[in-house]
């Protein structure tokens, strides 16, 4: 890691920013999932000294979807982690979200975001974060075994260490929640969301094409791609993942009565995943004496404050700094889950009014609008002021 050593100030304890002669070095650590969450886990372990092995069940390492916004709270445990320069290569830094009205097309109101403090707001492609995340785990001495299916309930496929650690980084569907946790039914929030890319040049802006029960948000990818996530409410339900193909004629009826715009940017659509969204619980339990979960294993959340990703990047960072803090592995993890609760339900609960408040119709609309375009003109930095709880936290440099 650049930059000088730091202590991590927390209400009562100190905990030693990474390096490599803390409790983790010589530490046995299995990682389920291959994906974000697992390789930025396996990585943050691997910086201070842990042996790491991940675990993917798919052939390759690889991600579906398309987009990613890694924002300045997920950057800083990038750069946390040595990977600030090759970041900056492998995204698009983001001037500006803008909220607009899609029926007009007209903008609302426009934030400036490069004028958040600490590192820049970045559009992803995932498998470039993906495979950036891959190459530092390999530079840094972690194995990864791919094909490598872990069956719920079942026996752990690998003889553990006295002193090893397992954790899930396995997502909705995880192997590892269930043994920590009872079983929880998630339920359909009425909505199903459409993933699609376009060849489109678009400035380095995120938009919010915002309708009575629909919204859209687009942003660019290197290589000349507009990202497109779409978002209806609707009574019937897609299964959950990204991997059911829909007829793009469905997202554009959809959105047949907006802007000329945004119809134009749909009507370039001619391959689209659809999935339904649904609410997860938190789990109550996320970890016991050597076993833990993290990002979507242990906190999912709806894709409306763009935090899925950053979450997971927070989590892995913390988990790693507190097992290398305490010798004592039911301590660290305790610590950790007490460190990262309060904060995953906050960002949670932002993430759900959101998906209130991009769908409002009538006079609710009309307010809800003209508040933000008021904001915009007369305190724009107010609007930064007011997300410095989510993007100013830096988990690397706590105190």
């Amino acid at each position: 890691m650049s930059g000088a050593r730091r202590s991590i100030a927390t209400t009562d304890q100190t905990l030693a920013l990474l390096g490599s002669g803390g409790a983790n070095r010589g530490r046995p650590v299995d990682v389920v999932g291959g994906g974000i969450a697992g390789l930025a886990t396996a990585l943050a372990f691997a910086r201070s000294g842990a042996e790491v092995t991940v675990h993917e069940q798919a052939p390759e390492l690889t991600e579906v979807g398309a987009g990613i916004q890694v924002t300045p709270n997920g950057a800083r445990v990038l750069d946390g982690l040595g990977l600030a320069e090759v970041a900056s290569r492998r995204a698009i830094r983001a001037d500006a979200v803008e909220p607009r009205d899609a029926l007009t097309g007209r903008p609302v109101t426009r934030f400036d975001l490069r004028k958040l403090s600490g590192p820049p707001y970045r559009f992803f492609h995932r498998y470039d974060l993906i495979d950036m995340l891959a190459e530092g785990c390999r530079a840094a001495g972690v194995t990864i075994r791919t094909g490598q299916r872990i069956e719920p309930l079942g026996e752990w496929p690998v003889e553990r260490a006295d002193g090893a650690l397992l954790i899930g980084a396995d997502g909705l569907h995880s192997v590892l929640r269930p043994l920590l946790n009872k079983p929880a039914q998630p339920f359909f929030t009425g909505q199903v969301a459409w993933r699609a890319t376009v060849a489109v040049e678009s400035p380095p802006v995120a938009r919010i094409w915002m309708a009575p029960g629909r919204h859209v948000v687009t942003y660019p990818l290197q290589g000349g791609r507009l990202n497109i996530v779409a978002v209806r409410e609707q009574a019937d339900w897609a299964a959950e993942g990204w991997h059911h193909l829909d007829d793009p004629a469905n997202l554009q009826a959809a959105f047949a009565d907006t802007a000329p715009e945004l119809r134009t940017i749909l009507g370039a659509v001619t391959s689209v995943n659809l999935w339904g969204l649904f609410r997860h619980p938190v789990a109550q339990r996320w970890h016991n004496d050597d076993t833990a979960i993290i990002g979507d294993a242990a906190h999912p959340t709806l894709p409306f404050l763009a935090q899925g990703a950053n979450l997971a990047l927070e989590d892995a960072y913390v988990l790693a700094r507190c097992c290398d803090t305490f010798g004592d592995l039911p301590t660290a993890l305790a610590r950790y889950q007490a460190l990262r609760r309060d904060r995953v339900a906050r960002a949670i609960a932002a993430a759900n009014a959101n998906a209130v408040n991009y769908h409002l119709a009538g006079m609710k609309r009309r307010v809800a609008h003209l508040g933000l375009k008021g904001l915009g003109v007369l305190a724009p930095r107010a609007f930064l002021g007011r997300m410095d709880w989510l993007y100013g936290h830096d988990v690397t440099a706590i105190g």
